[in-house]
């Protein structure tokens, strides 16, 4: 779905939460979809244990919408600082093998 991906790093949940709120209401951002594994019913064992929300993204803003690049989809990856720093250690590594042996 997405063709670009890029991650915000965040030291608290609060600071996440209000970068979540600002995108929500930019007029220019149009959200797809929102994968939101920081929710506390989310079964966090399908992820090893890994949380974050994702947005997929459209930028939709008069310039976008001239430039015909209105309908392309961007990952936004929020993410708090201790799964970052997990995710960059050999985590990623080991998350993909943990999927791929559940079959994803």
């Amino acid at each position: 779905l997405d063709v670009c991906r890029q991650s915000i790093v965040f030291d608290s949940i609060l600071d996440l939460r209000r970068c979540l709120e600002v995108i929500r209401q930019d007029p220019d951002i149009t959200i797809v979809r929102v994968k939101n594994r920081m929710d506390p019913e989310y079964d966090s064992s399908i992820s090893a244990g890994y949380r974050d929300v994702v947005l997929n993204v459209r930028v939709t803003s008069p310039r976008a919408i001239h430039l015909r690049i209105d309908t392309h989809v961007c990952e936004v990856q929020l993410i708090l600082r201790a799964f970052a720093e997990m995710k960059h250690d050999q985590g990623h590594k080991r998350y993909k093998q943990f999927r791929d042996t559940r079959g994803e």
